[in-house]
């Protein structure tokens, strides 16, 4: 009988273990980014959804063009504290004659040079100052895991803060997110941000990361029992991560957030969902508007539609730059 209750016992301890262990390698796919992370990132940039929605796969040479004209700027090396003692840093490109400030937020595993290759010179041209950030775990940026807006709404909260504080001649300021930095940027209009801050533009964002991962979990690695795999990611973000999945989540600061907004997406999109911009949209009860892009996929738009996509970054702008505090 004892020996019987001993391996009930061992067996449900290994089925509990190899239970767990599904949620941590997907944690560390994911969520874990320190440890090598180049060669993570090599890996993942493999799988064919994220190939078919890179600006890279039918706009290469665009693409390559203008992360180098990023490389050959003279840029300053800026830095700060997250509010969970993380150095994070950031790239301050100035502008001739400027009229505002743009805080670039770039998304997922990815870089600022390589998000906005195709938007930043122009924006440059048309007066702007520019801060590439490195997201935290990304770049030159401190951190272990990349938390899906939960703490990146934060340091975004924290760079804006940097920016009005030497913004002497209080020019606008607006925010300017991609994929996983536009849900961040999202995210971080329900902080309280600084006066100066005029508007957001969003580009591809998802609504919450349990959305995105059930999307992903299901319609690119065809996994049953998603919810399962997603509680066990949820546990493991609590304990070593620092944040809940729920915590990562759009729809309380499309509340409260009173900013103007700039949605875009591209209608082919397979990797963040059109439909994520379309909720955020509606939710959104500031000033708004959302552009879908037809034949775009991800981060796409402006390669696709470059005359419509800047005319209407510069609407923006100049519709907000002098709009009431």
């Amino acid at each position: 009988m004892k020996n019987k209750g001993i391996k009930i016992a061992g067996a449900s301890a290994f089925g509990f273990t190899v239970f767990m262990s599904m949620g941590w390698s997907f944690f560390k796919i994911t969520v874990r980014c320190k440890e090598e992370k180049n060669q993570i990132k090599k890996k993942w940039f493999q799988l064919s959804h994220i190939k078919m929605n890179h600006p890279r796969h039918k706009y290469e040479k665009e693409y390559e063009e203008g992360k180098e004209w990023c490389r050959q700027q003279n840029m300053k090396n800026c830095y700060l504290k997250s509010v969970d003692g993380l150095t994070l840093h950031g790239f301050y490109l100035p502008a001739k004659k400027a009229e505002r400030f743009v805080i670039l937020c770039h998304g997922y595993k990815g870089t600022g040079f390589g998000d906005f290759a195709y938007m930043a010179k122009f924006l440059h041209e048309n007066h702007c100052n520019l801060l590439f950030i490195d997201q935290r775990c990304c770049g030159e940026s401190e951190g272990e895991y990349i938390t899906f807006g939960a703490l990146e709404q934060y340091d975004i909260q924290q760079w804006a803060c940097y920016i009005a504080n030497r913004n002497r001649r209080k020019l606008p300021i607006y925010l300017y997110g991609e994929s996983m930095g536009a849900a961040s940027v999202l995210m971080a209009s329900g902080q309280t941000l600084p006066k100066e801050v005029k508007g957001l533009i969003a580009d591809c964002g998802f609504k919450s990361m349990k959305r995105q991962m059930q999307d992903m979990a299901a319609n690119w690695f065809h996994l049953k029992w998603v919810n399962l795999l997603l509680f066990r990611l949820d546990l493991f973000c609590r304990i070593f991560a620092g944040f809940r999945m729920k915590d990562a989540d759009t729809s309380e600061a499309m509340k409260k957030n009173q900013r103007p907004v700039l949605f875009f997406h591209g209608l082919e999109d397979t990797y963040v969902a059109p439909q994520n911009s379309r909720l955020n949209y509606s939710l959104c009860t500031a000033p708004k508007e959302l552009i879908l892009v037809p034949g775009a996929r991800h981060l796409c738009s402006p390669y696709v539609k470059p005359k419509l996509y800047r005319e209407k970054v510069l609407n923006f702008f100049e519709k907000y730059d002098n709009s009431p505090e």
